[in-house]
């Protein structure tokens, strides 16, 4: 049985997290030849991608929603993500390599030693084909997003649904609105008062009048494992597609309903200006499954979702200053403006300036920022 070191005494034992940076900067340190090492860095890990190869190193940081401060705890999330990415991207994951004191040169990656690390090895990805560059360039058209379709719909006809009590689920989506309240309207996010509030409420309104809604995709077996962070980025328009980089650190966040996931990723495919691929997305989702979720509840989960995006944006603002936090903040907006957008396809009562004019990205963003354009996001 492996021993389990405390925090405290890992610390102590294992060479700082800038010793394996440096090392794992180094062309000559991968097994395969390269030419140089590009260093990725995102909230939770870092990325060194080689030449044909990408690997994945986890912080060591700890959140309400994860934890990934000892050595152990990194090593099972590397291999749940090795074994939850096969899902949807086989072939891409291949293995987890180990960071190992070497008593010649001090560290070594992969073969027999004292693991001080853990590494996620993936196939490299072309950066051209990913989903989110080719909507921006108008590179992808309807026939290859109806093989996406098919893909997804695939996966989500094979999955297991996941028994949970109505309540439950019901509990957890109104504790997430309940959150993006408290961080959104938090006056340090320098969002405008009116449309946060506008959202919001919504949101918590819409809990209160169409719970029996939500029940009902619950107990007719719609919430399944999914991938949890379906975004235009994490799909290669390969042949096949592979979709990467599913949310494998949350069960609880995984656990999802089939509708909610592939409205997550319509809504982001919308805010790059191609609507269009949502219709497709749950075109192909509904002839394979049977499932007709609904204008109603899509519209929602839409809103909802670009209302989690406006908040994650909102907590990225605490690690940057400057250009940064302004474009986080810019991004903020952009995503809150968004889920402003699909309001009057679900609420009751929406804002009569929601409902008098034509509701586009463009408009509700004039309401927030009178010179914010969506471009804007993206300089």
């Amino acid at each position: 049985m492996p021993v389990r070191l405390s925090p405290r005494v890992e610390a102590q034992e294992q060479p700082p997290t800038s010793a394996k940076l440096a090392f794992l900067r180094s062309p000559q340190v991968y097994p395969e030849p390269t030419t140089a090492v590009q260093v990725v860095e995102t909230h939770m890990s870092w990325v060194f991608l080689t030449d044909t190869r990408a690997y994945k190193m986890k912080k060591p940081v700890r959140y309400a929603f994860l934890d990934f401060s000892t050595l152990e705890a990194r090593r099972r999330d590397s291999e749940a993500e090795l074994r939850l990415n096969a899902r949807l991207a086989p072939g891409v994951y291949l293995d987890v390599v180990p960071l190992v004191r070497d008593p010649g040169t001090g560290l070594r990656l992969g073969g027999e030693g004292e693991a001080v690390e853990w590494l996620v090895r993936m196939r490299r990805l072309p950066a051209d084909c990913m989903l989110d560059g080719l909507l921006r360039r108008h590179r992808v058209g309807p026939r290859a997003l109806r093989v996406l379709a098919g893909v997804l719909a695939r996966f989500y006809a094979g999955a297991a649904p996941v028994i949970l009590p109505p309540a439950r689920y019901l509990h957890r989506v109104q504790v997430e609105i309940e959150t993006n309240r408290r961080v959104l309207l938090d006056p340090g996010a320098g969002l405008p008062y009116g449309i946060t509030e506008l959202v919001c409420s919504v949101h918590q309104d819409f809990m209160r009048r169409a719970a029996t809604l939500l029940a009902v995709r619950v107990l007719r077996g719609r919430l399944v494992e999914g991938h949890g962070d379906l975004r235009p980025e994490h799909v290669c328009m390969s042949h096949p597609p592979l979709i990467i980089d599913c949310l494998q650190f949350n069960r609880d966040l995984r656990v999802l309903d089939a509708a909610e996931d592939l409205a997550f990723l319509a809504m982001e495919c919308e805010l790059l200006g191609a609507p269009w691929v949502g219709e497709i997305l749950f075109a192909g989702y509904t002839a394979r499954t049977g499932d007709r979720p609904g204008e109603r509840l899509i519209a929602f989960y839409k809103s909802y979702r670009a209302a989690l995006r406006a908040r994650l944006a909102v907590w990225h603002l605490r690690d940057h200053k400057g250009a940064e936090a302004q474009r986080w903040r810019r991004r903020a907006r952009a995503y809150l403006g968004l889920s402003a957008t699909y309001i009057p396809s679900f609420a009751a009562g929406a804002p009569s300036f929601l409902l008098t004019r034509k509701t586009t990205y463009s408009a509700i963003m004039s309401r927030i920022s009178p010179n914010l354009r969506w471009p804007w996001i993206w300089r």
